[in-house]
């Protein structure tokens, strides 16, 4: 199988995004600013959940913002207001917050996207026994040291892993799940007593190398703030490629807050 090449991989990437936006693939490459209405396609990352009353999305270019009629004209005010990196920015996220909030609607997701470099995923020798996992080897995973590489919810999605193994203990786990047609999502977790030896780089690289010989497309999420997690992503072989920052009604976020407070 021929393997897909970094532009490839962006387009790919792009035109998912417009089906998750229900916008034109095109508009994230314009140099302005674009304000569509929200519509979730049918092949839409699966993991996202209505109801979601506007996404911004940038890849570098400018920001799509993908929103519902009632926080329009904020939105379109918001994005005219500030040059379009800065909307993802605190202070200027509190002038857009505080007028939501009026409307019963909250700031609730933001992400940092990475796709591979093909041309530098690297050969990372493991310290340990590395092996390759199936679903079927997935079942007695479903552990909270294991919650970053699978996902309780999707079980079904959850597709294949790459595990250390320091004898016949799982000490580093690296898995991805089929959260579209042509794009996994890989997540890591490693034990905190083995970190710092390299485990996840080497885990998170070859699992790449494995999507990509499977002709699917190897992507990777962080929080700004994980500084941890976006090293590990470079160190990968992984680049910065998109950012999103999601608004949901008050109430969603809400409920979100109290189940992590749990």
């Amino acid at each position: 199988m021929k393997m897909l090449t970094n532009k490839e991989i962006k387009e790919i990437a792009i035109r998912q995004s417009a089906e998750d936006m229900g916008c034109k693939a095109a508009d994230f490459l314009s140099e302005k600013n674009i304000v569509c209405k929200f519509c979730l396609g049918e092949k839409a990352r699966r993991y996202y959940k209505e109801p979601i009353t506007c996404n911004f999305v940038s890849y570098g270019n400018n920001v799509v913002a993908a929103t519902m009629g009632e926080v329009e004209d904020l939105v379109s005010e918001y994005i005219e207001k500030y040059e379009f990196y800065h909307l993802f920015e605190t202070p200027n996220m509190h002038w857009l917050e505080e007028r939501l909030a009026e409307r019963g609607y909250k700031i609730c997701f933001m992400a940092e996207y990475y796709l591979p470099d093909v041309e530098r995923i690297p050969n990372i020798q493991c310290l340990y026994e590395t092996r390759i996992l199936g679903q079927d080897d997935f079942k007695n995973l479903y552990l909270p040291e294991w919650s970053n590489a699978l996902c309780s919810d999707r079980k079904n999605l959850d597709v294949l892993g790459i595990g250390a193994y320091d004898r016949d203990n799982l000490v580093g786990f690296a898995a991805c799940s089929a959260d579209c047609d042509d794009m996994w999502q890989i997540g890591v977790d490693v034990l905190p007593e083995y970190r710092q030896k390299g485990i996840a780089s080497a885990l998170t690289s070859r699992l790449a190398k494995e999507i990509l010989g499977r002709g699917k497309v190897p992507f990777y999420c962080s929080a700004w703030s994980n500084i941890r997690s976006a090293r590990n992503a470079v160190k990968s072989g992984f680049v910065p490629t998109w950012v999103e920052m999601t608004i949901k009604p008050a109430n969603i976020v809400d409920e979100i807050n109290s189940e992590a407070g749990k």
